[in-house]
């Protein structure tokens, strides 16, 4: 037996598993190891896995280890840092570039162009798809449901839709790459909002707005096609059976 077989076998415990060591490898030991990415990423992953378990079972808890850092001083020394980096970017912002007064509002003065905030274009962008109300009346009188309505009824459409998503898609994912559809239907829902909210000032870009009403309808699917074929195709290099293993919730023994 080789001196490389039998360094494999100590440092596996013959099992195949990365057992828990107490000493991190240090740059120059990473540097000296040949055995490629793949292999170092499924030490990585088994030895993690394996120190998890332990923790596991060690404990005396009955239904399930909540393991994670404390909140002191883990959590809280991070998430006091990316608050005052926000929080200064907030002030230097106000600082360079105050806000511009216009004239006063008048009342008696109706604005050529009303539009609401910027967040919330797409809902205003919902209430421009006139051309899509089917044309049903009563004996030639007027449609059955008016534009606006049918304007209101998609936001209540689009809003029941992205409630409903979160009961629909039950697993425990936490990359895009570990669910290529659900993470196909949320780059839809961004392209399609982009578009809708583009339609929503159509009068203010220089583009056809029968173009832009057809690209609104037509790019989603596309961009969700696209990111749903990367994403499948993303799952070998990512080892997704090995992921999705370590990665499950493991209640104890």
């Amino acid at each position: 037996m080789s001196e490389d077989t039998n360094d494999d076998a100590a440092r596996t415990d013959g099992t195949g598993i990365v057992p828990p060591d107490d000493e991190t490898p240090t740059w120059r030991e990473r540097k000296e190891r040949t055995v490629g990415l793949s292999r170092l990423t499924y030490e990585y992953f088994e030895r993690s896995r394996r120190e998890d378990q332990d923790l596991r079972e060690e404990s005396d808890y009955v239904e399930r280890d909540v393991l994670a850092f404390p909140v002191w001083p883990h959590e809280l020394i991070r998430n006091l840092a990316l608050t005052s980096f926000f929080v200064g970017m907030i002030f230097f912002l106000s600082a360079t570039l105050p806000p511009h007064l216009g004239a006063p509002a008048n009342p008696s003065q109706t604005p050529p162009i009303i539009l609401p905030d910027w967040y919330l274009y797409w809902s205003f962008g919902l209430l421009k798809l006139g051309p899509l109300n089917p044309d049903l009346a009563i004996i030639g009188g007027d449609k059955l449901l008016a534009d606006r309505t049918y304007g209101v009824m998609a936001n209540v459409v689009i809003v029941g839709f992205i409630a409903i998503v979160p009961f629909l898609n039950k697993g425990s994912a936490r990359r895009p790459v570990e669910q290529p559809f659900w993470a196909a239907v949320g780059v839809m829902g961004i392209v399609f909002a982009l578009f809708i909210s583009a339609l929503s000032i159509k009068n203010l870009i220089p583009m056809d707005p029968h173009l832009l009403f057809d690209m609104t309808f037509l790019i989603p699917p596309l961009a969700g096609g696209m990111a749903y074929a990367a994403l499948k195709t993303m799952r070998e290099g990512y080892m997704y059976d090995l992921n999705r293993r370590y990665y499950k919730l493991r209640p104890p023994k």
